[in-house]
């Protein structure tokens, strides 16, 4: 028994997910596991030629491998995505357009077209300077040159690249903990990580997130890596310096690193689940019934001090 998928990297053709290769938890209900229409990595483990059987697993897969290949996925689905409409625009095959004249090619020389085309954004020549010639023989005189992709592919490709491709920045983040049980800590604290978000700039601002006390999260957005992770390196030693001259502390949980969507998305849903958990502490909820004051009175401020009743 199991789930039949397709797998879209290999022109839909179907294989199956059998239960025990689910999870590594106990299945409690296989409907939160596997959803109609949901993308997921798998892997292959065992094919069977002649009956055309494909086995697949689902809890062998760990999260590094899931990460990889929903970046490599990702990437095809937008070099395909642009050669398609390419192909579509000019009425030519796009079969052909990915054997001879680019594609393949590309993928080959750059391990994959997309890192091809981050380069073709800026630089179209370069890339398409060893696909645009081939040599065609014309008799015992010479060898003549002609392109073998022609300018108007060229111009459809780059105009197409330019329009989905252009940077887009990049989220760096760094998580912290951060205390401070002095009798004002609370004030130190703001004051180190309003000192932490100024040592970001226009280009790379710093901003400072609660997730749940003691933790912290610091990101940026930029268009270069390595300044991003530089900025917010600096903003957590102006952070940890400012803190520690009050008796605080400074701790790194996560080093400043590049995020995916996922990883953002995963910080969401956590802060969400901790915000709901804080909500259903029991003994918070109200009893319905006004509890009688039975304090110590009332305080005389006009007449000085002295508790009257």
């Amino acid at each position: 028994m199991g789930a039949y998928v397709s797998l879209l990297e290999y022109n839909n053709i179907e294989g199956m997910i059998l239960f025990s290769e689910l999870s590594r938890r106990r299945i409690r209900s296989v409907s939160s596991l596997i959803k109609v229409g949901r993308i997921e990595p798998v892997m292959v483990l065992r094919v069977d030629k002649e009956k055309g059987y494909i086995d697949l697993s689902k809890r062998r897969v760990s999260e590094e491998d899931i990460q990889t290949c929903e970046e490599r996925y990702n990437k095809s689905k937008l070099v395909h995505s642009i050669m398609r409409h390419v192909a579509e625009t000019l009425s030519i095959d796009l079969e052909e357009l990915y054997v001879k004249n680019i594609g393949w090619p590309l993928y080959r020389k750059h391990g994959h077209a997309f890192e091809a085309f981050k380069v073709l954004v800026t630089d179209p020549d370069s890339v398409l300077g060893s696909l645009t010639r081939e040599i065609k023989e014309v008799g015992p005189d010479g060898q003549e040159l002609y392109p073998a992709v022609t300018e108007e592919v060229k111009d459809a490709l780059v105009k197409n690249i330019r329009r989905r491709m252009t940077p887009q920045p990049m989220k760096i983040r760094a998580d912290i903990e951060l205390k401070c049980f002095q009798f004002d800590g609370v004030v130190h604290i703001k004051e180190a990580m309003r000192k932490a978000e100024a040592a970001g700039n226009e280009d790379c601002p710093v901003k400072i997130k609660l997730v749940a006390p003691p933790l912290y999260v610091l990101t940026t957005q930029t268009l270069d890596k390595d300044q991003g992770i530089e900025i917010l390196e600096k903003a957590i030693a102006i952070c940890t310096e400012t803190i520690e001259e009050h008796k605080g502390k400074l701790v790194i949980k996560e080093a400043p690193r590049a995020v995916s969507e996922r990883d953002d998305k995963m910080l969401t849903e956590h802060m969400a689940k901790l915000r709901m958990d804080n909500e259903e502490i029991s003994g918070d909820e109200e009893s319905g019934e006004e509890e009688e004051d039975t304090g110590m009175g009332e305080v005389d401020i006009d007449g000085g001090a002295g508790i009257i009743e």
